[in-house]
């Protein structure tokens, strides 16, 4: 196995498997090589095939490891309920296939005509009339390339060199001494490999990664090993475990990166939080749904929103803390000369000149910026930490009389009384705002869902109309061929497809309905319980 970065494609990585030659008898057991087959073909999304001279009987006879392909992969892990063959499904995620031919010595020419090498390999893959076993076993491998590989392309080389002596040594020597012709067709192979070969994706459009295609080589080779058959749908709910795993992870560092590079704390309001919060939220999900598929009963959407909730939380407790250090810093600032000069209050006049210092105090607070959603508290707590002071150079202070001293109680009863109603008018707001956003939130999370479920049975149906598409073609061509008994096998088949297609389109908005209902139904219980947990931890604070 060879990896490189793609040349022509950012952000993609080359990756080059070599089964190192298929037929070599050194190697022993021949089942080597029909489970070496399998899984190149398993594994990759442009699978190269390479044979010597021409395409003839021989050839295609040796090709037998494609006639055994349907006992050693099933696209389902049970049988279809509604009678398609396990083997309609091959050509959903099955590669390409390119078929080279090397020192090859013909003209390309049929009926005295020019044909393309592509025209070539079409014309060998037509079925041969004839009953006797090198032709049957010759059609076999034509019928099952043409059935399981709609997409073909061919390539012809000839001889690299005609200098023996340099063909001795083709290993060593430079390109510029090889054929001219030769040259062109492998940059013309090359070129095409790195234009049309395309990212390997499974069924219903889900792409392989690098992390994946490791995920899928265990889970095939393990089956293999334990005397099962790699099954694609076992292989896609293991790699979708470990896949949605790592896009929970991925989508909530996101969250955590973008929450902690764009929040300013103290924020100026629990608004300014929410809002950066909502849009550090939608963005995670984004994450997730992109790196995700196939979420049975959608556990880990479930597992991420909860996780989102949980680092939300603690932001908003971050934010509570430094806002409430903030203001205790600039409130210990402003009431400096106050506290320390408290004791020149207990004189005649005294509890004047005491207020007229706190309510600077009080003005100057409430003019620094960005206090934060802690501000009210603090300087809540601050004017009940000067009542019992307040009322001591009250009853000092021999310049007022009885009923002057009644009257600033009771105005110090009252001013705490207001606070203390400003107090829980703000943490109501705040509560309202919490419930709000969460509500937003929780419906921005049902839509990205519901686009997502939309898409993949777009996917799916997608999926199945190129099926119908390569069924129809194959079926055609057999009925050209002469062939009505294969072409009406096909034909059965190609009609439960599209029965089991239109199934799909009808009952796409029932599933992605009932899906959807079942998360809102989850986050309607999240909300009332994050709702009563917020409600108390708010009017918990100090």
């Amino acid at each position: 196995m060879w990896c490189m970065p793609h040349p022509t494609k950012p952000e993609h990585t080359l990756v080059l498997l070599d089964t190192e030659g298929l037929g070599d008898v050194e190697k022993g057991d021949p089942m080597n090589d029909l489970w070496i087959f399998a899984l190149s073909v398993l594994l990759s999304s442009t699978f190269v095939y390479n044979s010597m001279s021409t395409i003839n009987h021989d050839v295609l006879e040796k090709l037998h490891y494609v006639t055994k392909l349907t006992e050693l992969i099933r696209a389902k892990s049970s049988p279809n309920p509604d009678g398609i063959k396990n083997s309609t499904e091959f050509v959903s995620f099955f590669p390409d296939f390119v078929w080279t031919v090397r020192d090859f010595t013909l003209k390309l020419k049929l009926n005295g005509e020019d044909i393309t090498s592509d025209g070539y390999l079409e014309n060998a893959l037509k079925l041969i009339p004839g009953n006797n076993s090198r032709i049957q076993a010759s059609n076999l491998a034509r019928e099952y390339i043409r059935r399981f590989f709609p997409n073909r392309k061919c390539f012809v080389f000839e001889w690299p060199t005609h200098d023996i002596e340099l063909l001795q040594q083709l290993e060593t020597i430079s390109d510029d001494q090889l054929d001219p012709k030769f040259q062109e067709r492998t940059k013309a192979f090359v070129s095409y490999i790195f234009t049309y070969a395309k990212i390997k994706t499974l069924k219903e459009g889900i792409k392989v990664t690098g992390n994946g295609l490791g995920i899928l080589v265990t889970t095939y080779v393990d089956a293999i090993n334990s005397g099962a058959v790699p099954c694609l749908d076992d292989a896609v709910t293991t790699l979708a475990l470990r896949e949605n795993s790592v896009a929970v992870q991925k989508a909530a560092d996101h969250y955590s990166e973008q929450m902690a590079q764009r929040l300013r704390l103290p924020t100026d309001t629990l608004q300014e939080l929410l809002d950066v919060h909502a849009a550090c939220e939608k963005e995670a999900m984004a994450v997730f749904m992109e790196n995700s598929f196939k979420d049975e009963n959608q556990q880990f959407l479930k597992k991420l929103v909860e996780l989102i909730s949980e680092k939300k939380v603690l932001f908003v407790l971050k934010n509570e803390e430094a806002s409430d250090k903030y203001c205790q810093e600039e409130l210990d600032r402003l009431s400096k000369d106050l506290m320390d000069n408290i004791s020149t209050f207990s004189v005649p006049g005294g509890h004047r000149r005491y207020m007229d210092m706190r309510e600077k105090i009080e003005h100057d607070y409430w003019q620094v910026p960005r206090k934060g959603v802690k501000a009210i508290d603090v300087f809540q707590s601050f004017l009940q930490s000067q009542a019992i002071i307040e009322s001591s150079i009250l009853q000092a202070d021999t310049a007022l009389i009885a009923g002057q001293k009644a009257i600033a109680e009771e105005h110090a009863k009252k001013e705490a009384a207001e606070k203390e109603q400003e107090l829980l008018r703000q943490k109501q707001k705040e509560q309202q705002e919490y419930m709000e956003a969460q509500e937003k939130s929780y419906k921005e999370n049902l839509e990205q869902l519901r686009r997502k479920l939309e898409q993949e049975r777009e996917q799916l149906i997608k999926d199945h109309n190129m099926m119908l598409e390569k069924l129809k073609k194959e079926q055609k061509a057999l009925l050209e061929e002469g062939y009505t008994e294969k072409a009406e096998e096909m034909r059965r088949e190609f009609y439960l497809l599209i029965h089991k297609t239109k199934d799909m389109k009808q009952d796409s908005d029932f599933f992605v309905d009932s899906v959807v209902r079942d998360l809102a139904l989850f986050l309607s219980y999240s909300l009332i319980e994050k709702g009563i947990s917020g409600l108390i931890s708010f009017f918990r604070r100090k």
